[in-house]
């Protein structure tokens, strides 16, 4: 049997060689483009665009980081990183079939912030903020501010894990869980760590990606605390996404004994094509990063521009089949309301 050593489980951070400097992050994340028109100028593109971004923007704001708009090609309003982003006039449109809570959450929401949906394993809404606002998230509509627990309220969740000993996962999520301090996530994990049935930790994120310096040195402090198997899912949807400070982010998390993961969204104009996955699953081995789930489109008002169908996305998946190898093929699924789990298609 394999043992970790010691020095796995307790990580010093102040021995990584090229760790941002603490609190860097919220400076980035605070700092982020929050101006549709902004957004615009910044990127070059033509101001007929402006209108329908700000049309956009009343329906779900805008939220870019610097460092993510930086990877976008200047003056493309196809680059696919800009698409994810740039809110659109399409987003008023209410086609039939399309609603608010297309995975019906709020009916397996078992405690404030808790959603209990599969077997051995809650997710807990850790923070309610992102540090990117994709226009095509799922839980674009959530009633964020009825699930951010108190302080007693997560008492109260965390009596729900100790007492349901079939758990074997806590899946943080939100919102982005890497949105809350580290002296948030530090107590919460601390606490997870205590309950002796939990085996392993899942973060949901997507801010290392947009923000690679939220992987400093108080984050991988309390990572190398905790007894958990430690997964991090990582949320990329183009092999433009990663860059050389992505790629150091990941390499601090892998050495803090941390398994990473990519899952991605199939989106029209983003990554429906063969080639633009291909690239995706070859850049993410590069970084580290295992290619995960390509999820079928969850059909969110707002969001229908970005539809591919499904005959479409079996096409492409068959024939990414013949290019790349098994261990970097993701598992193209669909989340079915009400099944007991996610469903190959």
């Amino acid at each position: 049997m394999i043992t970790r050593s010691p020095s796995l489980l307790h990580c010093s951070a102040p021995d990584e060689p090229d760790l941002p400097a603490p609190g860097g992050w919220q400076r980035q994340l605070a700092g982020a483009i929050r101006d549709p028109a902004e957004l615009c100028r910044r990127l070059g593109l033509d101001a007929s665009l402006v209108p329908g971004a700000e049309a956009g923007h009343a329906l779900f704001e805008v939220r870019v980081p610097e460092a993510f708009a930086a990877r976008m090609r200047h003056a493309d309003p196809q680059d696919p990183l800009l698409r994810q982003v740039l809110p659109l006039s399409d987003e008023q449109s209410t086609p039939s079939g399309y609603v608010t809570d297309p995975l019906q959450e709020a009916q397996h929401t078992a405690r404030r912030g808790l959603i209990h949906k599969y077997a051995g394993r809650v997710l807990l809404i850790t923070s309610p903020a992102c540090a990117v606002n994709c226009r095509y998230c799922f839980r674009r509509h959530f009633p964020y501010q009825d699930n951010a627990p108190s302080r007693s309220q997560w008492d109260d969740t965390l009596d729900y894990l100790r007492d349901d000993v079939s758990l074997r996962e806590a899946i943080l999520s939100g919102g982005d869980p890497l949105a809350a301090s580290d002296r948030q996530l530090s107590w919460l994990v601390e606490r997870l760590d205590a309950i002796s049935h939990l085996k392993r930790l899942r973060m949901h994120t997507r801010l290392p990606v947009v923000i690679p310096d939220r992987v400093d040195g108080p984050l991988l402090d309390w990572l190398g605390k905790t007894r958990l198997q430690k997964v991090m899912v990582l949320h990329i949807n183009h092999a433009n996404e990663i860059d050389d400070a992505v790629i150091r982010a990941c390499q601090r998390l892998a050495r803090s004994g941390v398994t990473l993961l990519n899952q991605s969204v199939i989106l029209k104009g983003v990554n429906d094509s063969v080639d633009a996955l291909e690239d995706l699953s070859e850049r993410l081995f590069e970084a580290g990063i295992l290619p995960y789930y390509l999820h079928a489109f969850d059909p969110v008002v707002g969001a229908a521009h970005f539809d591919v169908s499904d005959q479409r996305a079996d096409a492409l998946v068959d024939e990414l089949r013949t290019r790349l190898p098994g261990f970097l093929m993701p598992t193209l699924v669909r989340e079915i309301p009400g099944e007991a789990s996610k469903t190959p298609l």
